[in-house]
């Protein structure tokens, strides 16, 4: 019996011995992360920029974050220079003008994935739609509901098997006269991921970045938590529908409530159903898209606007590996995705039916 006690006695203590080392290991560890979190917020370098007609903000934490923000920056500028359609200067102004012309190797790479997403989508993401955001005034803010003769004509310069690309030659050309590329529904994403190419080569740990809305980031919050990235409510944009927490991903969203002019009691926003020529009409008021993949995430958010709860949880299950989704219904339902369950935390006074597709 005294064996047996001291055995016991013995177990025991190596019980609380494991138990103190254990609990001084998490203290040590969180006086660490204490320390690193410090270090790290002392680094923290940000700038604002308005390029691609909308305001940017950068955030990056790192010994070399003021020259990764400045050459965050710079990429900024030249990018847009690339792809403003509505600068004549640019590559993409002076391919639209020309009818036809030579590709920088980025501007073949959105070609090359445009084409890609356009035929994933069934020709939901359609970058020759724009002669027709213009003719809606969506380009100048002139807005003016276009005649249906006048979307019938223009529709017919949206047919994408109209324009030849030549990716071994980074050549494109049009097939008929009024034909222009518009990257407003991609180039932000591709942007983002660029943003994140760049602080990896400066060995940025952490960082963020909001294009007008579309945000990405880089690592995690200097403190080791997640990013908390908030969904807005598209019926109020001082609400929230909820909150997601991510770290080296991308969250875009596309709703009708960004851009819109309303007529004759009728709202006409800007994604418009390349069927049609019109204001797509889905059943969904935006489009949440989760994803490592900055480019992606900013091509399907407008694709999975255009195709409606239905279609959009489709292709969903058709891709589940390369994204994740929250849709919001137009009468408020919400719709997220089977990956986002355990990082999407609805606001109960706003988001007030909430349903996961698997």
């Amino acid at each position: 019996m005294k064996n047996v006690k001291k055995r016991l006695l013995t177990v025991l203590c190596m019980t609380s011995i494991l138990t103190l080392t254990a609990c001084n290991n998490k203290q040590e560890e969180h006086h660490m992360q204490a320390n690193i979190s410090q270090q790290l917020e002392e680094t923290k370098a940000e700038t604002e920029v308005f390029a691609m007609d909308t305001y940017m903000k950068l955030i990056a934490y790192g010994e070399k974050s003021e020259d990764a923000i400045q050459a965050a920056t710079a990429e900024i500028q030249r990018l847009d220079a690339l792809f403003s359609a509505s600068n004549p200067e640019s590559e993409v102004g002076k391919i639209n003008i020309n009818g036809e012309g030579a590709c920088s190797k980025d501007t073949a790479y959105l070609l090359q994935r445009s084409l890609e997403l356009h035929q994933q989508t069934n020709g939901c993401f359609n970058i020759l739609l724009y002669p027709i955001m213009e003719a809606w005034g969506f380009i100048d803010k002139n807005y003016t509901i276009p005649s249906d003769e006048t979307l019938e004509e223009l529709l017919s310069l949206t047919d994408i098997r109209k324009m030849h690309f030549d990716a071994a030659q980074n050549h494109v050309n049009f097939l008929e006269k009024g034909m222009k590329i518009g990257f407003g529904g991609i180039a932000k994403g591709y942007t983002s991921a660029r943003m994140m190419e760049i602080f990896e080569e400066y060995d940025i740990p952490s960082a963020v970045v909001n294009l007008g809305g579309n945000v990405q980031v880089k690592g995690k919050k200097v403190d080791g938590t997640n990013w908390r990235i908030g969904v807005e409510n598209p019926q109020n944009k001082e609400e929230m529908i909820g909150v997601l927490e991510v770290n080296d991903m991308a969250v875009i969203t596309s709703g009708g409530y960004e851009r819109f002019f309303e007529q004759d009691g009728e709202i006409y926003h800007h994604i418009l159903d390349p069927k049609t020529g019109k204001t797509a009409r889905s059943g969904l008021s935006s489009v949440t898209i989760v994803s490592a993949d900055g480019t992606l995430a900013d091509g399907l958010s407008t694709s999975l606007f255009v195709m409606g709860k239905d279609q959009a949880e489709t292709y969903w299950k058709n891709h589940r590996d390369l994204f994740e989704a929250v849709l919001v219904e137009d009468d408020g339902t919400v719709y997220i995705t089977e990956g986002l369950v355990n990082s999407f935390t609805p606001n109960e006074d706003v988001a007030k039916t909430v349903y996961v597709i698997e």
